[in-house]
């Protein structure tokens, strides 16, 4: 006899929350149809984000929408939450539904603990959903990991075909916005 784990719905895992199954302070995120502990940040983590944050709102204002660790969705079976989503603006401000990957012009993780999960599963889950622009915020190498132009290579394998390093003391165009350039020496703590 074999024992499969169950694999949950989106629909599911929102229900799970609207029973309380999930304590308010609990940090869960859905991949691929599994239940997964969101790990916790450290400082520098914190700081990147708060860093980043600001200036995001600095460039974009209103031009578009940002977002931080609120969910999206993927497919049937993912709701993660990234720490940065830059998303098309929508009159109800996604009250009536997650952004999805058409909305999204830009999605960010900032790694630290995190970044092989960020780069082995989390990055292969955006190259499938078609999520053009991964950024991830590389706190153990200190340094912008962008990357664009998601593909499949085989079947099952998803990846980005392009990817870019950019270090600190460098800017950066954001993708969807050619005239925004973003100074990463006031992102990265320290």
């Amino acid at each position: 006899m074999t024992i499969t784990a169950k694999r949950f719905t989106i629909n599911e895992y929102e229900r799970l929350a609207e029973l309380g199954f999930f304590k308010e302070d609990d940090r869960f995120e859905l991949i691929r149809g599994e239940i997964i502990p969101m790990v916790a940040k450290g400082k520098p983590h914190a700081v990147c984000e708060t860093r980043l944050e600001r200036e995001l709102y600095k460039l974009v204002g209103e031009r578009a929408t940002l977002r931080g660790q609120q969910p999206i969705i993927i497919l049937d079976y993912s709701e993660p939450e990234p720490d940065r989503v830059i998303v098309r603006n929508r009159a109800d401000d996604y009250l009536n539904a997650h952004p999805s990957p058409a909305d999204i012009l830009l999605l960010i993780e900032i790694a630290d603990s995190s970044l092989k999960y960020d780069q082995e599963v989390k990055l292969p889950l955006y190259a499938e959903a078609g999520i053009y622009d991964y950024w991830i915020f590389n706190l153990v190498d200190n340094y912008l990991e962008s990357y664009s132009e998601p593909y499949q290579n085989l079947p099952g394998k998803f990846g980005y075909r392009r990817k870019v390093i950019s270090l600190p003391n460098e800017s950066v165009n954001l993708p969807s916005f050619p005239d925004l350039t973003l100074n990463l020496s006031k992102v990265f703590p320290g």
